[in-house]
């Protein structure tokens, strides 16, 4: 007598994951979806299949997972179109399977086959998916899975760069300043990864779009949110300071409207955004080819401004020493300004 039917059953081949994950997936669109139970047992199957991948991709504790099985995983899902379908239906999936979703997310972007990751490939060739990401910062019940899937891609720099010249970017100047402080956070961390993860990329945007920019960045550096401030401000510090930006900076600081909220920055009521700003305050200061706009500025505020250095100081730390250095080089440079005879304004 057989007993075969006490035997667990099979596991899943790659190939057949995809396929079922692509039914339950489509299976939960409620056009389709007649009853309750109907629905509830959709979304059962993608927790299970979605939980099955995960295992697939990186073990269960007990049993390694298979780099061949998680690379045909990869293929498969693109395959199938079922990216296309685990985004799209992240509104609707429950948390579990969300949070598994992004465990997966970062191993399938990582699968090299032939020297291609097919999952970047896929998504180089559906790029309104990153758009998607991007605006799902507006839904908080899925703003941080999106947030951190997106920044998977943003490691990736071809599509970073899509990100950065796409109309949605735009939109990180809204998001980071969301009510919802974790959704807010989230949005500054893929912003600065934007910013700081590929240079050249960055370099070649901001050239481009100089004026739009900075004319948008000075509404964060400006705002009336204390965390706002203080982020945008060591932000911007980090990301004109890369070699590759260096035409940037020189250009940023000949201009008398990003020295004047460097200058409002340095009245600061917070000691760290008064530091912060000191250290681009300085450039407009020590640049030895300062227009006289600049020169002109300088001198008319000079009162005001040597004061506001004499009481800044680097506080705790061990660039106090520096610190100091480079503010009596300022100070002495802006005397030397103030008493210059053809600086009327």
């Amino acid at each position: 007598m057989s007993f075969s039917f006490f035997k667990p059953s099979r596991p899943k081949t790659p190939q057949e994951l995809a396929k079922a994950m692509k039914d339950s997936l489509m299976a939960l669109d409620t056009k389709t979806v007649a009853e309750v139970k109907a629905l509830e047992k959709a979304m059962e199957e993608v927790e299970k299949n979605i939980m099955t991948m995960r295992v697939m991709l990186s073990g269960d504790g007990e049993v390694e997972p298979n780099s061949d099985q998680a690379v045909q995983m990869a293929i498969e899902i693109c395959n199938e179109d079922v990216i296309a379908l685990f985004i799209h239906k992240l509104p609707i999936l429950g948390w579990e399977a969300r949070k598994n979703l992004v465990h997966c997310w970062s191993i399938l972007l990582k699968q090299n086959v032939d020297s291609i990751c097919c999952c970047v490939q896929y998504m180089e060739n559906h790029l309104e998916l990153l758009d998607f990401f991007v605006v799902c910062y507006d839904n908080k019940e899925i703003a941080l899975h999106c947030g951190s899937m997106l920044r998977e891609c943003i490691k990736v720099p071809s599509l970073a760069k899509y990100i950065l010249e796409s109309p949605s970017f735009e939109l990180f100047f809204k998001f980071v300043e969301l009510p919802n402080f974790d959704v807010s956070s989230d949005a500054f961390s893929t912003f600065k990864d934007l910013l700081t993860k590929h240079a050249s990329a960055v370099s070649e945007f901001l050239s481009s779009h100089y004026n739009e920019f900075f004319e948008q960045y000075e509404t964060l550096l400006t705002s009336k949110n204390y965390v706002t401030r203080r982020q945008s401000l060591k932000l911007l510090s980090e990301f004109l300071l890369e070699p590759p930006n260096s035409h940037i900076m020189k250009h940023y600081i000949t201009e008398v409207h990003h020295l004047k909220v460097m200058m409002t920055l340095l009245k600061d009521s917070s000691k760290n955004i008064q530091i912060s700003a000191f250290h681009i305050f300085k450039v407009f200061v020590a640049n030895p080819n300062k227009p006289r706009e600049i020169k002109v500025i300088l001198a008319k505020n000079h009162e005001k401004l040597l004061s506001l250095l004499q009481d800044l100081s680097a506080g705790k730390g061990g660039e106090d020493e520096q610190f100091e250095e480079e503010k009596e080089m300022i100070i002495k440079e802006i005397e030397r300004l103030s008493r210059l005879p053809n600086l009327e304004a």
